[in-house]
Protein backbone atom coordinates (compact mmCIF):
# COMPACT_ATOMS: atom_id res chain seq x y z
CA UNK A 1 0.00 0.00 0.00
CA UNK A 2 1.16 3.48 -1.04
CA UNK A 3 0.68 5.25 3.15
CA UNK A 4 2.58 2.46 3.64
CA UNK A 5 5.76 2.34 1.60
CA UNK A 6 5.70 6.32 3.05
CA UNK A 7 5.10 5.59 6.62
CA UNK A 8 2.44 7.14 6.57
CA UNK A 9 -0.66 6.54 8.83
CA UNK A 10 -4.55 6.88 7.49
CA UNK A 11 -6.89 7.13 10.85
CA UNK A 12 -10.46 7.17 10.90
CA UNK A 13 -11.14 10.11 13.33
CA UNK A 14 -13.59 7.87 15.46
CA UNK A 15 -10.59 5.14 16.60
CA UNK A 16 -8.20 8.53 16.71
CA UNK A 17 -7.90 7.48 20.54
CA UNK A 18 -6.87 3.49 20.03
CA UNK A 19 -4.17 5.05 17.20
CA UNK A 20 -2.88 8.01 19.43
CA UNK A 21 0.54 6.03 20.00
CA UNK A 22 4.29 6.97 19.64
CA UNK A 23 5.41 6.69 15.66
CA UNK A 24 7.58 8.01 13.32
CA UNK A 25 4.96 8.18 10.83
CA UNK A 26 2.77 11.02 9.25
CA UNK A 27 -0.60 10.46 10.76
CA UNK A 28 -3.60 11.51 8.15
CA UNK A 29 -7.11 11.69 10.41
CA UNK A 30 -9.43 10.84 8.35
CA UNK A 31 -13.12 12.59 9.24
CA UNK A 32 -15.06 11.57 6.03
CA UNK A 33 -13.55 8.56 4.55
CA UNK A 34 -16.34 8.85 1.71
CA UNK A 35 -15.25 12.67 0.74
CA UNK A 36 -11.70 11.80 1.74
CA UNK A 37 -11.29 8.42 -0.65
CA UNK A 38 -14.04 10.05 -3.38
CA UNK A 39 -12.29 13.63 -3.96
CA UNK A 40 -8.57 11.48 -3.71
CA UNK A 41 -10.19 8.81 -6.66
CA UNK A 42 -11.42 11.49 -8.83
CA UNK A 43 -8.25 14.20 -8.47
CA UNK A 44 -5.21 12.79 -7.08
CA UNK A 45 -3.40 14.99 -5.07
CA UNK A 46 -5.59 17.90 -6.43
CA UNK A 47 -8.42 15.94 -4.55
CA UNK A 48 -6.46 16.14 -1.79
CA UNK A 49 -6.85 19.46 -1.65
CA UNK A 50 -9.77 19.77 -2.17
CA UNK A 51 -10.73 17.25 0.61
CA UNK A 52 -8.70 18.99 3.20
CA UNK A 53 -10.89 22.38 1.92
CA UNK A 54 -14.06 20.02 3.08
CA UNK A 55 -12.65 19.15 6.65
CA UNK A 56 -12.88 15.28 5.10
CA UNK A 57 -9.21 14.71 6.94
CA UNK A 58 -5.95 16.51 8.48
CA UNK A 59 -2.96 16.27 9.55
CA UNK A 60 -0.61 16.27 12.70
CA UNK A 61 1.96 17.76 10.88
CA UNK A 62 1.11 19.37 7.13
CA UNK A 63 3.89 20.54 5.98
CA UNK A 64 5.90 17.30 6.98
CA UNK A 65 2.97 15.01 5.06
CA UNK A 66 2.76 17.25 2.23
CA UNK A 67 7.42 17.17 1.84
CA UNK A 68 7.09 13.71 1.77
CA UNK A 69 4.43 13.16 -1.05
CA UNK A 70 6.40 15.17 -3.07
CA UNK A 71 9.32 13.68 -2.24
CA UNK A 72 7.85 10.29 -3.95
CA UNK A 73 7.26 12.24 -6.64
CA UNK A 74 10.83 12.79 -7.13
CA UNK A 75 11.70 8.88 -6.32
CA UNK A 76 9.05 6.90 -8.04
CA UNK A 77 9.05 9.28 -10.88
CA UNK A 78 7.03 6.52 -12.54
CA UNK A 79 3.51 5.55 -12.19
CA UNK A 80 3.48 7.20 -8.73
CA UNK A 81 4.29 10.24 -10.58
CA UNK A 82 1.26 9.87 -13.09
CA UNK A 83 -0.79 8.96 -10.31
CA UNK A 84 -0.26 12.24 -8.55
CA UNK A 85 -0.32 14.25 -11.76
CA UNK A 86 -3.48 15.26 -11.43
CA UNK A 87 -3.25 17.47 -8.18
CA UNK A 88 -0.82 19.43 -9.65
CA UNK A 89 -2.28 19.18 -12.70
CA UNK A 90 -5.32 20.02 -14.84
CA UNK A 91 -5.33 21.16 -18.71
CA UNK A 92 -5.89 24.88 -18.94
CA UNK A 93 -9.27 25.99 -19.96
CA UNK A 94 -9.67 29.23 -18.17
CA UNK A 95 -8.74 31.50 -21.47
CA UNK A 96 -5.91 34.15 -21.37
CA UNK A 97 -5.75 34.94 -17.57
CA UNK A 98 -2.75 37.12 -19.17
CA UNK A 99 -4.40 39.56 -21.10
CA UNK A 100 -4.97 43.32 -19.55
CA UNK A 101 -8.76 41.92 -18.53
CA UNK A 102 -7.63 38.78 -17.31
CA UNK A 103 -4.24 39.67 -14.97
CA UNK A 104 -6.75 42.20 -13.55
CA UNK A 105 -9.00 40.05 -12.40
CA UNK A 106 -6.80 37.47 -11.21
CA UNK A 107 -4.65 39.98 -9.38
CA UNK A 108 -8.25 40.69 -7.51
CA UNK A 109 -9.49 37.57 -6.65
CA UNK A 110 -6.13 37.39 -4.58
CA UNK A 111 -4.67 40.46 -3.49
CA UNK A 112 -8.16 42.42 -3.27
CA UNK A 113 -9.57 39.75 -0.67
CA UNK A 114 -8.84 42.14 2.38
CA UNK A 115 -5.70 44.41 3.80
CA UNK A 116 -7.15 43.61 7.10
CA UNK A 117 -6.78 39.84 6.30
CA UNK A 118 -3.29 40.32 4.99
CA UNK A 119 -2.51 42.62 8.19
CA UNK A 120 -3.39 39.28 10.47
CA UNK A 121 -0.39 37.33 9.40
CA UNK A 122 2.15 39.18 7.36
CA UNK A 123 4.56 41.81 9.84
CA UNK A 124 4.47 45.64 10.52
CA UNK A 125 5.59 46.12 6.81
CA UNK A 126 2.92 44.52 5.15
CA UNK A 127 5.48 42.34 2.79
CA UNK A 128 3.72 39.68 1.13
CA UNK A 129 7.15 38.23 -0.89
CA UNK A 130 10.41 36.28 0.77
CA UNK A 131 12.29 37.68 3.69
CA UNK A 132 16.17 37.43 4.07
CA UNK A 133 17.20 36.35 6.88
CA UNK A 134 20.21 36.47 8.57
CA UNK A 135 22.13 33.01 9.22
CA UNK A 136 23.53 32.23 12.91
CA UNK A 137 27.31 31.17 13.52
CA UNK A 138 25.80 27.30 13.20
CA UNK A 139 24.71 28.31 9.84
CA UNK A 140 21.12 28.22 10.64
CA UNK A 141 18.57 31.05 9.48
CA UNK A 142 17.60 33.34 12.35
CA UNK A 143 13.84 33.03 11.35
CA UNK A 144 11.03 33.90 13.82
CA UNK A 145 7.86 36.35 13.76
CA UNK A 146 9.74 38.81 15.89
CA UNK A 147 12.94 38.84 13.41
CA UNK A 148 10.45 39.22 10.03
CA UNK A 149 10.13 42.99 9.24
CA UNK A 150 14.11 43.34 9.78
CA UNK A 151 14.41 40.62 7.06
CA UNK A 152 11.81 42.35 4.81
CA UNK A 153 14.01 45.67 4.67
CA UNK A 154 16.95 43.40 4.17
CA UNK A 155 15.51 41.85 1.08
CA UNK A 156 14.57 45.19 -0.03
CA UNK A 157 18.01 46.89 0.78
CA UNK A 158 20.01 44.33 -1.18
CA UNK A 159 17.65 44.93 -4.08
CA UNK A 160 17.83 48.97 -3.71
CA UNK A 161 22.50 48.72 -3.44
CA UNK A 162 22.84 46.65 -5.96
CA UNK A 163 20.17 48.72 -8.83
CA UNK A 164 22.08 51.63 -7.11
CA UNK A 165 19.27 53.45 -5.48
CA UNK A 166 20.02 56.99 -3.68
CA UNK A 167 19.62 60.66 -3.30
CA UNK A 168 17.89 61.55 -6.54
CA UNK A 169 17.94 57.88 -8.35
CA UNK A 170 14.39 57.93 -10.46
CA UNK A 171 12.82 54.23 -9.46
CA UNK A 172 10.35 52.65 -10.94
CA UNK A 173 8.18 49.68 -9.50
CA UNK A 174 6.20 47.09 -11.33
CA UNK A 175 3.99 45.57 -8.90
CA UNK A 176 3.31 47.90 -5.72
CA UNK A 177 2.50 45.12 -2.61
CA UNK A 178 1.77 47.14 0.23
CA UNK A 179 4.54 50.01 -0.40
CA UNK A 180 6.89 48.24 1.51
CA UNK A 181 9.54 49.11 -0.87
CA UNK A 182 8.09 52.18 -2.36
CA UNK A 183 8.70 53.79 1.09
CA UNK A 184 12.41 51.85 1.69
CA UNK A 185 13.83 53.70 -1.64
CA UNK A 186 11.85 57.37 -0.86
CA UNK A 187 13.70 57.20 2.94
CA UNK A 188 16.86 56.72 0.45
CA UNK A 189 15.91 60.18 -0.98
CA UNK A 190 14.90 58.34 -4.41
CA UNK A 191 11.61 59.49 -6.52
CA UNK A 192 9.54 56.32 -6.79
CA UNK A 193 6.66 55.61 -9.45
CA UNK A 194 5.07 52.78 -8.48
CA UNK A 195 2.29 50.74 -10.53
CA UNK A 196 -0.18 48.06 -9.37
CA UNK A 197 -3.55 46.47 -10.53
CA UNK A 198 -4.66 45.77 -6.84
CA UNK A 199 -7.04 48.37 -6.74
CA UNK A 200 -7.31 47.29 -2.82
CA UNK A 201 -3.93 47.55 -2.34
CA UNK A 202 -3.07 51.15 -4.11
CA UNK A 203 -5.76 52.66 -1.43
CA UNK A 204 -3.41 51.29 1.46
CA UNK A 205 -0.61 52.55 -0.05
CA UNK A 206 -1.76 55.94 -0.96
CA UNK A 207 -2.87 56.39 2.43
CA UNK A 208 -0.05 54.81 3.93
CA UNK A 209 2.19 57.50 2.08
CA UNK A 210 0.21 60.07 3.10
CA UNK A 211 1.10 58.88 6.63
CA UNK A 212 4.80 58.45 6.28
CA UNK A 213 4.63 62.26 4.69
CA UNK A 214 6.27 60.77 1.47
CA UNK A 215 3.93 62.06 -1.10
CA UNK A 216 6.43 64.10 -2.75
CA UNK A 217 8.55 61.39 -3.25
CA UNK A 218 6.02 58.81 -4.28
CA UNK A 219 3.78 58.24 -6.75
CA UNK A 220 1.44 55.41 -6.67
CA UNK A 221 -0.89 54.55 -9.96
CA UNK A 222 -3.55 51.96 -10.56
CA UNK A 223 -1.61 50.67 -13.72
CA UNK A 224 -0.98 47.82 -15.89
CA UNK A 225 2.94 47.06 -16.89
CA UNK A 226 1.64 47.27 -20.27
CA UNK A 227 0.21 50.99 -19.77
CA UNK A 228 3.46 52.59 -18.49
CA UNK A 229 3.84 55.12 -21.41
CA UNK A 230 7.27 56.17 -21.73
CA UNK A 231 9.81 56.63 -19.32
CA UNK A 232 13.87 57.10 -18.59
CA UNK A 233 14.35 55.30 -14.88
CA UNK A 234 17.80 54.88 -13.22
CA UNK A 235 16.41 51.79 -11.63
CA UNK A 236 12.89 49.13 -11.85
CA UNK A 237 12.46 46.96 -9.62
CA UNK A 238 10.09 44.16 -9.33
CA UNK A 239 9.45 41.82 -6.66
CA UNK A 240 7.55 38.55 -7.41
CA UNK A 241 5.67 39.80 -10.18
CA UNK A 242 6.80 38.29 -13.22
CA UNK A 243 5.08 35.04 -11.96
CA UNK A 244 1.89 36.21 -12.53
CA UNK A 245 3.12 37.85 -16.59
CA UNK A 246 2.27 34.50 -18.13
CA UNK A 247 4.82 32.84 -20.12
CA UNK A 248 3.68 34.25 -23.45
CA UNK A 249 3.57 37.67 -22.41
CA UNK A 250 7.66 37.42 -21.42
CA UNK A 251 9.07 39.56 -24.39
CA UNK A 252 6.10 42.42 -23.95
CA UNK A 253 7.30 42.55 -20.26
CA UNK A 254 11.04 42.47 -20.70
CA UNK A 255 10.30 44.91 -23.82
CA UNK A 256 8.86 47.64 -21.15
CA UNK A 257 11.77 46.66 -18.95
CA UNK A 258 13.93 47.86 -21.65
CA UNK A 259 12.23 50.88 -23.10
CA UNK A 260 11.82 52.25 -19.42
CA UNK A 261 15.80 51.57 -18.06
CA UNK A 262 18.07 54.62 -18.44
CA UNK A 263 21.39 53.18 -20.79
CA UNK A 264 23.63 53.02 -17.26
CA UNK A 265 20.27 51.74 -15.32
CA UNK A 266 20.02 48.77 -13.23
CA UNK A 267 17.09 45.69 -13.06
CA UNK A 268 16.14 44.13 -9.83
CA UNK A 269 14.20 41.03 -10.37
CA UNK A 270 13.03 38.66 -7.40
CA UNK A 271 11.25 35.80 -8.39
CA UNK A 272 9.91 32.53 -7.31
CA UNK A 273 10.97 29.38 -9.62
CA UNK A 274 9.69 26.22 -10.59
CA UNK A 275 12.81 23.18 -10.91
CA UNK A 276 13.00 23.05 -14.69
CA UNK A 277 11.28 19.58 -14.98
CA UNK A 278 8.61 20.74 -12.90
CA UNK A 279 8.19 24.13 -14.96
CA UNK A 280 8.12 21.77 -18.06
CA UNK A 281 5.67 19.30 -16.89
CA UNK A 282 3.02 21.80 -15.80
CA UNK A 283 3.41 25.07 -17.38
CA UNK A 284 0.45 24.04 -19.56
CA UNK A 285 -1.55 22.78 -16.81
CA UNK A 286 -3.51 24.50 -14.47
CA UNK A 287 -3.19 23.90 -10.43
CA UNK A 288 -4.94 23.62 -7.12
CA UNK A 289 -3.56 26.74 -6.54
CA UNK A 290 -4.67 28.22 -9.68
CA UNK A 291 -7.85 26.96 -9.27
CA UNK A 292 -8.74 28.02 -5.34
CA UNK A 293 -6.39 30.82 -4.30
CA UNK A 294 -3.85 32.89 -7.40
CA UNK A 295 -5.65 32.47 -10.75
CA UNK A 296 -2.55 33.58 -12.77
CA UNK A 297 0.55 32.20 -10.49
CA UNK A 298 2.72 30.82 -12.53
CA UNK A 299 6.44 30.90 -11.91
CA UNK A 300 9.15 30.40 -14.54
CA UNK A 301 12.24 28.15 -13.86
CA UNK A 302 15.53 29.88 -13.89
CA UNK A 303 16.83 28.40 -17.51
CA UNK A 304 13.68 29.54 -18.75
CA UNK A 305 13.58 32.86 -17.57
CA UNK A 306 17.35 33.36 -18.08
CA UNK A 307 16.94 31.92 -21.84
CA UNK A 308 13.96 34.13 -22.96
CA UNK A 309 15.75 37.23 -21.86
CA UNK A 310 18.68 35.90 -24.46
CA UNK A 311 16.05 35.19 -27.01
CA UNK A 312 13.83 38.07 -26.47
CA UNK A 313 15.95 41.42 -25.29
CA UNK A 314 19.08 43.19 -24.72
CA UNK A 315 19.39 42.53 -21.13
CA UNK A 316 21.36 40.56 -19.48
CA UNK A 317 22.01 38.88 -15.66
CA UNK A 318 24.32 40.45 -13.96
CA UNK A 319 24.27 38.92 -10.85
CA UNK A 320 21.91 36.52 -8.92
CA UNK A 321 21.53 35.04 -5.59
CA UNK A 322 18.86 32.17 -4.92
CA UNK A 323 17.50 31.95 -1.59
CA UNK A 324 14.39 29.35 -1.55
CA UNK A 325 15.58 28.56 2.15
CA UNK A 326 14.79 31.98 3.39
CA UNK A 327 11.11 31.42 1.89
CA UNK A 328 10.43 28.75 3.63
CA UNK A 329 10.86 29.70 6.43
CA UNK A 330 8.76 33.18 5.64
CA UNK A 331 5.82 30.46 4.72
CA UNK A 332 6.07 28.88 7.60
CA UNK A 333 6.38 32.00 10.09
CA UNK A 334 3.23 33.34 7.96
CA UNK A 335 1.29 30.08 8.02
CA UNK A 336 1.75 29.99 12.03
CA UNK A 337 0.64 33.61 12.34
CA UNK A 338 -2.36 32.91 10.54
CA UNK A 339 -3.29 30.20 12.70
CA UNK A 340 -2.99 32.01 15.72
CA UNK A 341 -5.35 34.70 14.24
CA UNK A 342 -8.17 32.03 12.96
CA UNK A 343 -10.53 34.34 15.23
CA UNK A 344 -10.10 37.01 13.92
CA UNK A 345 -10.11 35.67 10.10
CA UNK A 346 -13.69 34.47 11.21
CA UNK A 347 -14.75 37.78 12.52
CA UNK A 348 -13.63 39.41 9.06
CA UNK A 349 -16.34 37.08 7.36
CA UNK A 350 -13.97 34.15 5.79
CA UNK A 351 -15.45 31.31 6.81
CA UNK A 352 -14.25 27.49 7.67
CA UNK A 353 -13.72 26.69 4.19
CA UNK A 354 -11.51 29.59 3.27
CA UNK A 355 -9.52 29.30 6.22
CA UNK A 356 -8.63 25.18 5.49
CA UNK A 357 -7.91 26.46 2.30
CA UNK A 358 -5.00 28.95 3.22
CA UNK A 359 -3.52 26.41 5.45
CA UNK A 360 -3.22 24.43 3.17
CA UNK A 361 -1.77 27.02 0.14
CA UNK A 362 0.71 28.46 2.79
CA UNK A 363 1.43 24.80 3.97
CA UNK A 364 1.71 23.67 0.51
CA UNK A 365 3.91 26.67 -0.86
CA UNK A 366 6.27 25.93 2.30
CA UNK A 367 6.64 21.97 1.65
CA UNK A 368 7.44 23.14 -2.09
CA UNK A 369 10.50 25.28 -1.24
CA UNK A 370 11.14 22.98 1.60
CA UNK A 371 11.65 19.82 -1.06
CA UNK A 372 12.94 22.00 -3.41
CA UNK A 373 10.87 22.18 -5.99
CA UNK A 374 10.52 26.05 -5.82
CA UNK A 375 13.18 28.63 -5.29
CA UNK A 376 13.30 31.80 -4.98
CA UNK A 377 16.25 34.14 -6.89
CA UNK A 378 16.93 37.83 -6.88
CA UNK A 379 18.41 38.78 -10.64
CA UNK A 380 19.83 41.84 -11.31
CA UNK A 381 19.69 42.78 -15.06
CA UNK A 382 21.16 45.48 -16.94
CA UNK A 383 22.11 46.23 -20.78
CA UNK A 384 23.41 43.71 -23.04
CA UNK A 385 26.61 46.42 -23.19
CA UNK A 386 26.93 45.73 -19.50
CA UNK A 387 28.52 42.45 -19.05
CA UNK A 388 27.89 40.14 -17.26
CA UNK A 389 26.96 36.11 -17.00
CA UNK A 390 23.30 34.73 -18.07
CA UNK A 391 23.80 32.42 -15.12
Amino acid sequence: MLAKRLDIQLIDSKEMAAAARPSDSHKVVIHSAEAFYGRLAAGGIRGLGESYQDGAWGAEDLVGLLCRLLAATDSRPGAWLRALRPVVSQRRGDGDAYSLAGARQSISHHYDLSNLLFALFLDESMTYSSALFEVGDDGRLLADRGLLAAAQNRKYDRLLDLVKVGPGSRLLEIGTGWGGLAIRAAERGAQVRTVTISAEQLKFVQRRVRECGLESRITAELRDYRELGAGQYNAIISIEMIEAVGQQYWPAYFEVLEQQLAPSGRIGLQVITMRPDRFSSSRNSRTWVNEYVFPGFKPPSAPALAAALRQHSGLTIVDRMAFGPHFAETLRIWRESFADAADEVQALGFGDVFQRTWEFYLASCEASFRAGHFDVNQFILAGRDAGGSDG
